[in-house]
């Protein structure tokens, strides 16, 4: 299996970034041992860097192996195809 990093950059307060940690937690963490997720926030050095580098307008935005899946959400079904495509 292949490893997979997903960046999920959030900003304070987001729900729909709230939705994506726990659809992380209960239908892609187990699933997908050789994923990994790393939560950055917009208002850190590091968050506005990404931004600029991906366009990102909306959170959260999800970046998947340095390549921007989504910004201001997120399907499930295409999340996970898109990690089992990758893992392969």
């Amino acid at each position: 299996m292949k490893p997979i990093i997903v960046q999920e950059l959030k900003s304070p307060g987001c729900q729909i970034c709230a939705k994506f940690e726990d659809f992380w937690k209960n239908k892609i963490a187990g699933q997908f041992p050789n994923a990994e997720l790393k939560t950055i926030d917009v208002t850190t050095p590091e968050g506005q860097e990404l931004t600029q580098k991906f366009m990102i307008f909306a959170s959260p935005g999800l970046i998947i192996n340095e390549e921007l899946f989504s910004t201001g959400g997120f399907d499930e079904e295409k999340f996970i195809d898109k990690v089992k495509t990758l893992g392969e």
